[in-house]
């Protein structure tokens, strides 16, 4: 199939791509001490800069907000300057990048809290999805969340406009709100986790209220045109479900298009929870389809993609780009690759999350090897995203 879709430029709200090739955003679990970006996380960053849009993988709007080992925070002042290394090194190098920022609501544990507190969520419903990991990397049972007070959720809109006001600082060209898998912006989406009474709960209007209110807080603070929102429609990574995903994704993403923000990411459910397994060929609800009409402005879409089949959403116009995420993993300079039809490094499974260098920045460009050197290995049963 002819790629050529894939190398024109598009312009996304105030960022302009040469390509349509994005690295999605990633955990990886190697920020150092107090969720501070290291010279390692910037030379990981900086070798993927000839992607059209890097997108960070999940930082944290607040220490509740943390849910994971190791990851990156952006809300203290040591948080703001390690991410000004990364996106030194790779403005220096001319790449583009934008930060997605989290609260990982019950998908969390009280180790993280500093007062050893329960997470909190929209309702105190506890995942029956997999299991939490504490600071030192152990899986543990999640613990029954604590609900939300009403009073409270201003507090967490505050938190990300914050969050979206420190990134700029950081130097950040662009901002996206993560919405999906299962984390507190969406576990108030789904009628599954949220069984509040008050304005923020029971119709989609109440349960969109929280995200919209992050939305709305963000465009105040630094503009729709550098705005971006991520959603997985059908995804059930972290024990998601509703009982009509079709209507409340409709008028989510209907709801967004009205704020004419720089894109909406949409996750493929293949990607998010429904199924973990290597084989993107496998048929689920076509998301990218299905919410496309929804959505005034342009879509990435992600989640188990090849070039061909990328090429193609964005032929038939389901898709104004699309992210790659494992393939990014294993290939720093993926855009070459597809652009020249060379072969792909093998991505290394045990390798994804914590430690070091190795299965990090130690992925081979095809100017350094012409052939993989990091083998691939039986896939491990949960991923995270």
């Amino acid at each position: 199939m002819n790629l050529k879709s894939l190398f024109t430029p598009l312009r996304l709200g105030a960022l302009e791509l040469p390509h349509r090739i994005v690295m999605a955003p990633l955990t990886r679990m190697r920020a150092g001490a107090g969720g501070v970006p290291t010279a390692m996380n910037a030379t990981y960053y900086g070798q993927r800069v000839a992607a059209a849009m890097i997108i960070t993988e999940a930082t944290c709007v607040s220490q509740q907000g943390v849910g994971y080992p190791n990851v990156p925070g952006i809300f203290s002042a040591e948080q703001i300057a390690g991410w000004k290394l990364v996106t030194n090194a790779v403005h220096a190098r001319g790449g583009r990048i934008v930060q997605q920022i989290v609260h990982n609501g019950r998908m969390s544990h009280s180790a993280y809290m500093p007062d050893r507190s329960v997470p909190v969520a929209p309702t105190a419903i506890i995942s029956a999805f997999g299991q939490a990991f504490t600071p030192d990397f152990q899986l543990v049972p999640f613990e029954t969340p604590r609900a939300l007070e009403t009073d409270e959720i201003p507090g967490i809109v505050e938190s990300f406009r914050q969050a979206a006001l420190n990134s700029r600082e950081a130097g950040f060209d662009a901002v996206e709100i993560h919405g999906a898998n299962g984390y507190l912006l969406d576990q108030f989406l789904h009628d599954g986790s949220n069984k509040r009474t008050d304005g923020y709960g029971g119709s989609l209007e109440n349960r969109a209220r929280l995200l919209l209110e992050v939305v709305d807080s963000i465009v105040d603070a630094i503009g729709k045109d550098r705005l971006g929102v991520r959603l997985s429609p059908y995804g059930t990574f972290g024990d998601m479900v509703d009982s009509d995903p079709i209507t409340l994704y409709k008028f989510v993403i209907g709801e967004l298009g009205k704020r004419g923000l720089a894109y909406l990411h949409l996750i493929e459910a293949r990607a998010s929870g429904v199924s973990l397994a290597e084989d993107p060929t496998e048929k689920f609800a076509y998301n990218a389809e299905i919410f496309r009409s929804a959505f005034d402005g342009p879509m990435i879409s992600a989640g188990g993609y090849t070039p061909e089949s990328a090429a193609e959403a964005i032929e038939k116009g389901n898709a104004d780009a699309v992210a790659f995420g494992r393939f990014y993993i294993a290939n720093p300079d993926l855009y070459e690759r597809i652009k020249g039809k060379s072969s792909l490094n093998k991505y290394d499974r045990p390798t994804f999350y914590g430690g070091g260098d190795h299965g990090y920045t130690d992925y081979p460009t095809l100017a350094e090897s012409s052939v993989s050197v990091v083998p691939q290995t039986t896939p491990v049963a949960t991923a995270i995203s």
